[in-house]
């Protein structure tokens, strides 16, 4: 390349530099603004996959550690009669998966098995192992009633509250003052 052809290319690169407008940070002083803006990322995804890296280093100078459970994903609502709660289980079957309900705790636990594969594995970021999902529910519930089904990957189970923790209405009646007691 010919020098210049480098000059100018500089003095473009400069340039674009030059037009980008510069943010104050609050400090006060002038904070470039960078090339290229990182995408947000979620800082819980950042954590599980720094200690997943932490923990293929213990075992790679260690040896293997026992398995922990880890926890998978879901959803936790409230309706007026009972909690609804949705887990996140691809590819896990009913009979691998346990439900214990006692007193105000609701456990899910199970185990997603490592699938055989041919060939070489040059990469996996799926979840295996034993997982483990704990929940504390408020107030009194029926754990007799407690239903819970699999379709789709996703685990719905519904915990109805007891009749005693459900508001019920209460009906104010009306009385009259026209029994007056004479004296």
């Amino acid at each position: 390349m010919a020098d210049d052809e480098i000059t100018r290319r500089k003095k473009e690169a400069m340039a674009m530099a030059m037009a980008m407008p510069d943010r104050r940070h609050r400090g006060g002083g002038l904070q470039e603004r960078p090339v290229c803006a990182p995408t947000p990322v979620n800082p819980l995804v950042e954590f599980d996959d720094l200690l997943n890296q932490m923990s293929g280093l213990l075992e790679s100078t260690v040896g293997a550690a026992p398995a922990v459970a880890w926890t998978p994903l879901a959803d936790v609502s409230e309706s007026e009669d009972a909690f609804h709660i949705e887990i996140e289980l691809p590819g896990v079957k009913s009979k691998d998966i346990d439900v214990e309900a006692n007193g105000p705790e609701l456990v899910v636990t199970g185990e997603i098995k490592e699938r055989e594969r041919k060939g070489v594995l040059r990469r996996s970021t799926r979840r295996v192992g034993a997982f483990e999902y704990r929940l504390r529910l408020p107030g009194e519930l029926d754990t007799d009633k407690v239903k819970a089904e699999i379709q789709d990957g996703v685990l719905s189970i519904t915990v109805p509250k007891a009749d005693v923790a459900k508001p019920r209405h209460v009906e104010i009646t009306e009385t009259s003052e026209s029994t007056e007691s004479s004296g």
